[in-house]
Parts: C-alpha cells; sequence; structure tokens
C-alpha cells in the first residue's frame, strides 16, 4: 500500500504534468528545474511540475522550497518518509500526483518523466507533445552524459559507449527493416530510461501506471505499452544530460552502471546487443509473428512453434493472446531458441563492421521491394 499523501493547496488547471521522483539532490536540483524554468514554446499556463520527495535528509527541501517561490511554473511537492522506498515506487508516487493533477482540470493530458539529478533541453517538453500530437501515445528519448563529468570517467568507457550506440543504431535499423512499426519509423532508437519519458494520461491508465519495482520501471513500463498495441515513438530529437556520477541514489541505476562498467571493463553489453546474425533471426522472427497475427493465422497451424521450439500447449496460449505485442512477448519467453546471448565489449568493432555490410544490401533491398506479401514466410528454421 502507498502512503498517503499530503494535501498540496495548488490546484492550477494544466495540460501537462513533469514528475520527478527525488532523493538527496541538493547539489543537482536547482540546475534541474532552472532547466524546466526555461521551457520554451508552451501555451502560458499549460505546465506543471510535481516533486516527490522521499528519504530525503541533505536539505532539498529547503532548497526547492526557495526555489518554487521563484519559479513561473506551478509546482507541486510532496514529502515523504518511507523504508519501503524503491526507484520504481517512488517514480510510480510522483507519476500518480501528476496523473491526478491532470484529471482534477476534467481533462485529457500528458505526463512527463525525468530525474532529479538531469537537465532537459528548453524544447523537450516541446518535442514530446509535438510527437503526440503527431499520433504518440508515448515518446521515449535519449540521454547524453554530462560533458564535464563524462571527462573525469576513464576514457576507456565513452568510448565503449560510442561503440555501442553505433552497434544499437545498426540492429535498430535492421530491425525497422525486418520488423517495421509504422508508428515508430526508422530513424529511431531503443533507449528506454525514466530519465526522459512522455505519456498520454488514457496510454498511463491503461497499463496500470509506472510498475512500482525496485530496478528497471522504464523498461517495464514502455514494454506494457507496446505489449498493449499502444504506439511509443522512440524520437531521436529528445534528448536530455544525464550526471555521470558514480554513486547515485537508486540501486541498480545509470550510476550503478557506469561505476560497474569501470571496475569490469569487460562486461556483457545490454541483452539487445547480439550478434548480427542472431539478432537478425529475432527480428525476422518478430516479424513474421507479427503478420500472422494481423492474418489472424496464428492459431491455425503450430509450425512456428515447432521450429522455435514450443510446445504444442503453450503455442496454443500465445495463439488465444487477442494483443499481438504480448502474443509475441510470451513466444520470446518461451522459446529456447530466442533466449538472449548478448555480446561483450571486444566483439563490438567486427559486429559493427558485419553490421554495415548486411545493412547495406538490406536497405537496397527494402528500397526495391514492393508492398509485402500477404502471405507470411517463416524465417529460416535455424537458429542464428
Amino acid at each position: 500500500m502507498s502512503p498517503s499523501r499530503p494535501a498540496d493547496p495548488r490546484h492550477d488547471a494544466v495540460d501537462a504534468v513533469i514528475a520527478i521522483p527525488v532523493r538527496n539532490e541538493a547539489e543537482r536540483i536547482a540546475a534541474c528545474l532552472n532547466a524546466i524554468e526555461a521551457q520554451a514554446g508552451l501555451k502560458p499556463g499549460s505546465l506543471g511540475v510535481v516533486l516527490f520527495l522521499n528519504n530525503c535528509t541533505d536539505g532539498t527541501g529547503e532548497i526547492v522550497a526557495e526555489l518554487r517561490a521563484r519559479m513561473s511554473i506551478p509546482v507541486k511537492v510532496t514529502e515523504l518518509q518511507f523504508a519501503g522506498a524503491n526507484a520504481g515506487w517512488a517514480r510510480r508516487e510522483a507519476m500518480e500526483i501528476a496523473a491526478e493533477w491532470i484529471e482534477s482540470g476534467g481533462q485529457a493530458g500528458t505526463i512527463l518523466s525525468t530525474d532529479a539529478d538531469s537537465r532537459v533541453p528548453p524544447n523537450w517538453v516541446a518535442r514530446n507533445l509535438a510527437a503526440i500530437e503527431a499520433g504518440a501515445d508515448a515518446v521515449a528519448g535519449r540521454v547524453e552524459l554530462d560533458p564535464a563529468e563524462a571527462a573525469l570517467l576513464p576514457p576507456s568507457l565513452p568510448a565503449r559507449g560510442r561503440l555501442e550506440d553505433e552497434y544499437s543504431a545498426l540492429l535498430t535499423e535492421a530491425e525497422s527493416i525486418l520488423d517495421p512499426d509504422p508508428h515508430d519509423p526508422w530513424p529511431c532508437h531503443r533507449t528506454t530510461i525514466g530519465a526522459t519519458l512522455a505519456v498520454t494520461l488514457k496510454a498511463y491508465r491503461k497499463v496500470g501506471g509506472m510498475p512500482p519495482i525496485a530496478l528497471g520501471e522504464d523498461g517495464a513500463f514502455v514494454a506494457a505499452l507496446l505489449q498493449h498495441g499502444l504506439r511509443v515513438r522512440h524520437a531521436v530529437d529528445v534528448v536530455v544530460t544525464i550526471s555521470a556520477r558514480l554513486t547515485g541514489r537508486a540501486p541498480g541505476g545509470v550510476a550503478d552502471t557506469i561505476r560497474s562498467r569501470c571496475e569490469l571493463p569487460d562486461a556483457l553489453c545490454d541483452a539487445r546487443m547480439e550478434t548480427v546474425p542472431r539478432a537478425l533471426y529475432r527480428y525476422a522472427w518478430r516479424g513474421y509473428l507479427r503478420r500472422l497475427h494481423a492474418q489472424r493465422r496464428l492459431g491455425d497451424s503450430i509450425g512456428w512453434a515447432r521450429l522455435l521450439s514450443i510446445s504444442p500447449e503453450e503455442a496454443r496460449l500465445i495463439a488465444a493472446v487477442p494483443l499481438a505485442g504480448f502474443a509475441i512477448a510470451q513466444a520470446e519467453r518461451a522459446s529456447p531458441r530466442l533466449v538472449y546471448r548478448p555480446i561483450g565489449p571486444k566483439a563490438l568493432p567486427r559486429q559493427i563492421r558485419i553490421a554495415a555490410a548486411v545493412l547495406s544490401v538490406m536497405r537496397i533491398a527494402n528500397r526495391w521491394r514492393g508492398p509485402r506479401s500477404g502471405r507470411a514466410t517463416a524465417p529460416e528454421a535455424r537458429e542464428a
């Protein structure tokens, strides 16, 4: 059960609310709020901010009170001490307050999420809202490390990050060819981080809100949106600056990731960083299953399940799932052939060369290929 929230005397009607979980951010909260105050291209009075201060012991509350008095944007502050706090719970609490604020005005609206140690650019809200107005139900942006802080890290770490970004972009373009999403066309990315998320109130409520889990709440939230058939735009023009500090406020967050890679430079990459053949194998199967589902043919034959080593009983359950996103996710979880096998950083240069070569052929083939055949064709049975 969530702790009760104190009442806030301010009830300004707004169209969009930025929800920020805060814990011991006395050194950075001013930069965060000053960046939000500088938002441009918005209708006056349309934006609000929620600050959810949980378990703060460093004077953050006093700093927030002083800053709030000077801001032109209405800010609602909740302070709580809660022994069971975790990152997902805190983000959910902040977003729930934001949702209730929008609902109190009796209108639809957008909830945005960022972090108290992040700095959003002046066009951040406007670009998120533009993507939603263009048809997205949610927007996932990209992040960049604070340049001054990143300069203090071991040189190998930013170098690895650049290789991972390059390889991820190649894989994402290949995915957009083999399993295209008309609502998230290339160019796009696959970053999912709470420092830059936006979601319509309707979509937020449809998936039950942000999962109150200790680790990976942002990824789980976006996965739930996609599995419910909602339109998530991974916008390349939405970028937020995040801290490169090594001591964070939430276990398993960005700071822990940076520190662990400093301590273990050969640690495996993220799960989606697989070899080129295996990634293409995965994307081809996703596209095939998605087409079968759209044609209502997933249950006609379970030959696809045999190729993926999924039992007939489980295949029938998957075929009965009404939403394609859920069905595909269940198939990936059930198939031993689709277990993620991430590579290590030393393999990145070679896989980048392979991906670039393969993708050059895929681009030509995709350019000359006509409309996709109405008949779905299964990928090669051989496991990549």
